[in-house]
């Protein structure tokens, strides 16, 4: 605690960031953080609380009254003032609606303006707050309020100046740089009309999927984005900060389901909800192993004839799982990033059946050498060889087959992916292996 007192005391409150408060949070013990929360500036516990991991919010409020927590929500931007209540709502129902109700009406009304959109969409993430202007205004006068509501933090982080019509639908957006260049005693409009320069805005109806969002900001190199509704009326705007927390928030959810494992239940602290979660994909992966060894079940009298193919047959599984595992992280990845149209499937599992084919090739003759001399027989290097070859065929088949199946099926193709190429390169491969043993050797 000592080391946010000093971190206090050291700087302005105005010149601190909430990240950095958060950090120091972080590292302390359930009975020093108790004390430290209420140590932070009431302007910021909200940012602070957001800049935490999910899993402090419950100390955060546990150690704040209805009215601190009614501040915290009050100093916010509407998108995070949502996401702030959402968790809050976790946590504690109660506490949250009564929260909601000390907060002015205009709040509340913001927050249960965004609430109402699926996650999924672009209305979801916007922030309302918004530095606009008609087209009509003399730009001496818009600077004069811009400079206003910045002294009263009334408006943060903007880089445009959003021009509407008298209806607020949006026309033109103008950088904060191009506006400083502007002729003060003319109008917006006469401005841009002078100007040599392009201010048509690049804009996104509130109803859009937010991955389609996330593509306009990596497509364009956007700061910002306006929001319209479907008439171009002007709704708010998403930022970049918001854009990657979006896209860490993707990321993690995707690596966690490619492990088989629930992004929501390891966040939460609880023992029980990840255990099970886990359990579920645990028991999954069992029974596919019961798949597996039914197949050499079936080649019980071949293995006992020969105990080199025991000590052999992991391999085939294993470079099979694994190059599998490559080609299935490579198009699950290119998937979410956009960069797989619909009439490129056929493109990329050529391209990665190839790859297969040349990796199975090589490692074919690497360890059918090393198989025919280690047990000093020739055909046993043969055998593994071609089953190499099969099996990393069929693990670059499937391994791009199997997302892309998933994907226009509107099922997230890191979901289960990994069970199911498992099952086909274990089975593939002890089936090839022992298959071509029993037909070959014996």
């Amino acid at each position: 605690m000592n080391t946010l007192k000093d971190y206090l005391n050291a700087h302005d409150a105005s010149e601190m960031h909430p990240s950095d408060i958060a950090n120091i949070l972080r590292a302390l013990d359930d009975e020093a953080f108790s004390s430290a929360i209420k140590l932070v500036p009431k302007d910021l516990v909200g940012d602070v609380a957001l800049a935490l991991p999910d899993r402090y919010f419950d100390d955060v409020v546990e150690n704040l009254s209805v009215d601190e927590l009614s501040h915290a929500v009050t100093e916010l931007e509407s998108d995070d003032q949502v996401e702030f209540m959402q968790e809050l709502g976790d946590v504690d129902e109660k506490v949250a609606s009564e929260v909601f109700e000390n907060l002015h009406e205009d709040d509340q009304e913001e927050i249960t303006k965004l609430q109402n959109y699926d996650e999924s969409v672009a209305g979801a993430y916007m922030q309302l707050e918004l530095f606009t202007a008609y087209k009509d205004e003399i730009v001496q006068d818009v600077i004069k309020r811009f400079a206003r509501l910045r002294k009263e933090n009334e408006v943060e982080n903007v880089q445009n100046l959003f021009i509407t019509d008298k209806d607020k639908k949006l026309e033109y957006a103008v950088g904060l740089d191009d506006l400083l260049i502007f002729d003060f005693s003319k109008t917006v409009i006469e401005n841009i009309d002078a100007s040599e320069e392009s201010f048509e805005p690049i804009k996104a109806v509130d109803r859009d999927d937010i991955k389609d969002i996330v593509r306009l900001f990596e497509q364009y190199d956007l700061s910002v984005l306006a929001i319209t509704n479907a008439y171009g009326v002007l709704l708010g705007r998403i930022t970049s900060d918001d854009i990657y927390d979006i896209i860490n928030e993707h990321a993690t959810e995707q690596m966690y389901n490619l492990a088989g494992v629930d992004d929501e239940a390891e966040e939460d602290e609880e023992i029980l909800p990840a255990g099970k979660k886990r359990a579920t994909w645990l028991a999954l992966n069992l029974f596919t192993a019961i798949a597996a060894s039914l197949v050499i079940g079936l080649f019980s009298h071949t293995l006992e004839s020969m105990v080199a193919l025991a000590v052999l047959m992991p391999i085939v599984a294993s470079m099979g799982g694994n190059a599998g595992t490559q080609t299935l992280t490579v198009v699950v990845r290119q998937l979410a990033l956009g960069d797989i149209s619909q009439g490129d499937a056929l493109r990329i599992i050529k391209k990665e059946v190839i790859i297969a084919l040349l990796n199975g090739l090589l490692f074919a003759i690497i360890i059918g050498v090393i198989a025919a001399i280690w047990f000093d027989k020739g055909m046993l290097g043969v055998v593994i060889g071609l089953s190499m070859v099969i099996n990393l065929f069929v693990a670059g088949f499937f391994g791009a087959t199997i997302p892309l199946l998933l994907k226009r099926m509107d099922v997230d193709p890191a979901i289960g992916s990994t069970v199911i190429l498992t099952t086909v390169t274990d089975v593939v491969g002890f089936f090839s292996f022992l298959g071509l043993a029993t037909y070959i050797l014996l």
